[in-house]
C-alpha cells in the first residue's frame, strides 16, 4: 500500500513530531511513504487572493504525484481541503483543466484526472480500518481521556469529501482514539475555529478564539487536546503559554497529534515519536503511561 506522502509548507517547518510519528505509525500498519522532490505548496495561502495560482500550484502538485502513479496522503487539512478541491474542479470543467495544462506544460506536467488526495486519518479508516488498528495496540491507554480538534478544513466543503466524516458532528478523530482504549470526551465548542487563519492580522482575537476552548477544556480534566491539523497546533500548543499571559489563565493541556497518540498504544518510545517538540510538555500523561508498562 502506497501513497505518495505530502507534507505542506507548515509541517517541516513547525510540526516535525507530525511527520515523524505519522511515518512511524504508516510503517507499523504496512503504508509506505513516497517522498517526491518536485512536491511544493498547495496554494492555500493564496486562494483569496489569485484564484488561478492556486489551481495552478494545486494542479502542479497533483500532476507530480500522477506522474509517479501514487494516490496523494496529507497530514495537513487546508493542504487536503485545497488540492481535492481543485482535483474535482478540473476533472469536471474541461476548459479550465486546458487552461491549467496550458501553464504546466511549461514545465514538462499536464493534469489528468485520477489522482485522490485523502487526509492520513481517512486513509486509516478506509483503508486499514478501527479493528485492524486495534490489532496493533500493544499498550492500552484506558483510563486517559482525551479530547478532539479537528479544525474548519478537516470534512470542509462536504462536497468534496465524498461523504466521510459529518462537517456538523464529526467522529472519526475520536474513534482513532477510542481504538487506543483511551476515552475521547464530547466537549461544546468542538467545532470552533482555532483563530489561526487571523493570525497574522488580528492576533488579539486569535488569541481569544483559542483561550475560549481552552478555557473550556480546562474544566474537562483531560490528558490532552488531540488533533491532526498542523497550523491548529500553532496556535493551541506553540501559542498556549502566549494565551495564558493574555487572559492570566494556567491551562498546561498538552496539545498532540493523533499520530503520536496511536504509536504510544502501539508501544513506540516517546523520541521516535518527536514528543520533545511538543511545546507544552505532556510530562505527566507520559510518565503515567510508562508507569503502566
Amino acid at each position: 500500500m502506497k501513497y505518495s506522502l505530502f507534507l505542506g509548507c507548515t509541517i517541516p517547518v513547525r510540526a516535525q513530531h507530525y511527520e515523524l510519528s505519522a511515518r512511524k505509525v504508516a510503517e507499523k500498519l504496512g503504508i509506505e511513504f513516497v517522498d517526491l522532490e518536485d512536491f511544493s505548496c498547495c496554494g492555500y495561502p493564496l486562494k483569496s487572493t489569485d484564484s488561478f495560482t492556486t489551481l495552478l500550484l494545486a494542479a502542479k502538485n497533483l500532476a507530480v504525484a500522477g506522474k509517479h502513479g501514487h494516490d496523494v496522503c496529507t497530514l495537513c487539512n487546508s493542504c487536503t481541503g485545497t488540492m481535492m478541491e481543485v482535483n474535482k474542479e478540473l476533472t469536471e470543467d474541461e476548459d479550465l483543466k486546458n487552461r491549467v495544462n496550458t501553464e504546466l506544460a511549461k514545465i514538462d506536467l499536464e493534469f489528468k484526472p485520477g489522482v485522490n488526495v485523502r487526509h492520513f486519518s481517512r486513509i486509516l479508516h478506509e483503508d486499514i480500518g478501527l479493528e485492524n488498528i486495534r490489532k496493533k495496540v500493544l499498550r492500552s491507554l484506558e483510563g486517559f481521556k482525551f479530547s478532539a480538534h479537528y479544525g474548519c478544513h478537516y470534512s470542509r466543503p462536504k462536497h468534496i469529501h465524498e461523504g466521510f466524516d459529518d462537517p456538523e458532528n464529526p467522529t472519526s478523530l475520536e474513534e482513532l482514539i477510542e481504538t487506543t482504549g483511551a476515552s475521547a470526551v464530547d466537549y461544546q465548542t468542538k467545532l470552533d475555529c482555532c483563530g489561526g487563519a487571523i493570525l497574522g492580522v488580528e492576533e488579539e482575537l486569535a488569541l481569544k478564539m483559542s483561550n475560549k476552548k481552552l478555557s473550556e477544556l480546562k474544566t474537562k480534566e483531560i490528558d490532552a487536546l488531540i488533533t491532526g491539523c498542523p497550523f491548529c497546533t500553532v496556535m493551541y500548543d506553540d501559542n498556549q503559554r502566549k494565551i495564558e499571559s493574555a487572559f492570566e489563565k494556567d491551562y498546561k493541556i498538552p496539545v498532540i497529534f493523533f499520530t503520536q497518540i496511536l504509536g504510544l498504544a502501539f508501544g513506540m518510545d516517546r523520541k521516535e515519536l518527536g514528543f520533545r517538540l511538543n511545546k507544552v510538555k505532556p510530562k505527566e500523561l507520559l510518565k503515567k503511561i510508562e508507569g503502566e508498562e
